[in-house]
């Protein structure tokens, strides 16, 4: 009788995060008082992912890429950006002046983690933890304000990347079960060009992870 050669891998159908979609709460550590954030800042995070099984362990290594995005709301003040500046201002103004109000950026991202799961079998299943970094190119800088005049919505727009530094590099951890889990990112250097910006602003995020595939 022929014995059956079938495969028994413990790799044979596993999830290994190779997408990866983040939703976040967004924030400035450092700030001075001049900068009032107020609002839901939030972001949005999409990446690709390979996954490197370390052995037959329970951990493995994993890099991608994707967008990072992350959009700042201020309360009874405006950004000014223009290119005619030297440095990034933060101005009040009078209250309910602009009915909203944020600094909107957006990153093209490598991220980069070290991987812990409990079910080799299915990913899909069992407790996962990871740790890492994450490298990104500033691909985009912009304030948008809505306000009201004469009963009728006005959008302004002023889009500058000058005053940023122009990468962002961030530690990075995640934990949860199957195909979610709860980050979080903190900035490794300063937001704001050396003369630009307020100095030593640091962004952070937290939020929920889904991943799969």
């Amino acid at each position: 009788m022929a014995q059956s050669n079938k495969s028994t891998s413990p790799y044979s159908k596993p999830s290994r995060d190779y997408f990866m979609f983040q939703l976040g709460y967004d924030g400035w550590s450092n700030t001075p008082d001049s900068v009032n954030i107020g609002g839901l800042s939030r972001s949005a995070n999409v990446y690709l992912c390979y996954d490197f099984p370390i052995k037959n362990s329970n951990f493995s290594f994993a890099a991608g890429a994707g967008i990072g995005t992350s959009g700042l709301f201020f309360q009874d003040q405006k950004v000014i950006i223009d290119d005619t500046l030297t440095q990034i201002q933060f101005v009040d103004v009078e209250e309910d002046t602009y009915k909203k109000f944020k600094y909107a950026l957006a990153y093209a991202e490598v991220p980069f983690e070290l991987r812990y799961f409990t079910n080799k079998q299915n990913r899909n299943k069992g407790f996962k933890a990871a740790i890492g970094l994450k490298v990104g190119a500033l691909i985009n800088a912009h304030t948008k304000g809505k306000r009201i005049y004469n009963n009728k919505p006005i959008w302004e727009k002023v889009s500058t990347r000058r005053f940023l530094e122009t990468y962002r590099a961030a530690g990075t951890l995640r934990m949860g079960y199957g195909n979610f889990s709860v980050y979080g990112a903190y900035h490794i250097n300063s937001l704001f060009r050396v003369g630009n910006g307020p100095e030593g602003v640091q962004p952070y995020s937290i939020g929920v992870c889904i991943s799969g595939l």
